[in-house]
């Protein structure tokens, strides 16, 4: 169940002119990197389904809500996936704090019924008040039995901040990493033991095409993919080598096609052992210019699944 090499041409960066915009940049043509799935056994694929995009934002914490109702912040990048077309969803990996002025955003921009899927990230973790919004959060709105479907809630400890769920033909996991047998904000960031068994057991689970895992923290973290600004390097996964290891492992062996994440602020595309593990960097507009703001739109048709990174460049216009 292992996926294929990444081919040699998979990501082309251009360089842009001094007075070029990075509209609707994918970061070569649109960055139409092929995420090719050769897997699992023909016995364990369901049958393919309708194609399907969902958009991911992260990271863009304390810049969203009433206070920030602008296009140079959070709602810039919600506007620009809403003129997209919005997707069938939405996965925020992390730092969405506080997670109700990122909904506020979301509806604002998107309407009351957008599908909306946050991930715990360090700074919910920190937060009583943000903990305490999530797990009271409706992470199924549409109901039981209308897809996205949630098919698995988390161990004992984080029943409410970890699940699984399943669109068309792909399973997602969304992992809360500061989860442990004593509750949901309980480690630094990790997957220990107890988080690591309910995940062995939900990827074995399932029989969809395609398997995604979200969670807040990169496993290798890598520099920004234009200006290569380095962040929470040795604060990420890798903080516990042997576990990061053994997650990875247990994402490749089980035919996991990417693991999305953010913390970094950094955008990038990291190919290894078998695994795509895709920051998403910030989408804070100008509440950080070390990097530009950043979103993705993932797009699932059949067997093959690629992605669009949009990303602006700091010139006053929120764009992207």
């Amino acid at each position: 169940m292992m996926l294929p090499s990444r081919p040699s041409n998979a990501l082309r960066v251009p360089t842009p002119a001094a007075n070029e915009k990075w509209i609707a940049v994918v970061l070569s043509i649109a960055i139409s990197l092929v995420l090719w799935a050769a897997y699992p056994a023909p016995s364990q694929v369901a049958a393919a389904q309708g194609p399907f995009t969902f958009a991911v934002t992260c990271d863009q914490r304390q810049y969203a809500g009433p206070g920030y109702d602008t296009s140079s912040y959070y709602r810039g990048a919600m506007e620009a996936i809403g003129a997209l077309g919005g997707g069938a969803f939405m996965l925020s990996p992390g730092d969405i704090d506080p997670p109700a002025d990122s909904m506020w955003t979301i509806e604002q921009v998107m309407g009351t019924d957008y599908l909306w899927y946050p991930v715990v990230g360090n700074h919910e973790e920190e937060t009583a008040s943000d903990m305490a919004w999530l797990r009271a959060y409706d992470y199924d709105q549409n109901g039981t039995g209308t897809a996205p479907d949630i098919v698995n809630t988390g161990p004992s400890g984080c029943p409410e901040t970890t699940f699984s769920f399943d669109y068309e033909n792909v399973h997602f996991v969304v992992l809360n990493e500061y989860c442990d047998v004593g509750g949901d904000t309980v480690t630094s960031g990790d997957v220990p033991d107890h988080l690591y068994d309910w995940l062995v057991a939900d990827l074995q689970a399932t029989a969809q095409e395609h398997i995604i895992v979200a969670g807040h923290e990169p496993a290798y973290p890598q520099p920004d993919a234009d200006n290569g600004r380095l962040r929470h390097l040795g604060d990420s996964l890798d903080q516990d080598p042997a576990n990061r290891d053994r997650f990875w492992n247990l994402l490749k062996t089980e035919g996991v096609l990417a693991y999305l994440v953010g913390h970094t602020h950094n955008y990038s595309v990291y190919y290894y052992d078998g695994v795509w593990q895709i920051d998403a960097g910030h989408a804070r507009g100008a509440g950080d210019t070390g990097a530009a703001s950043t979103f993705l739109m993932i797009h699932v048709d059949g067997d093959t699944v690629t992605f669009d990174a949009y990303r602006d460049t700091h010139d006053g216009v929120y764009d992207y």
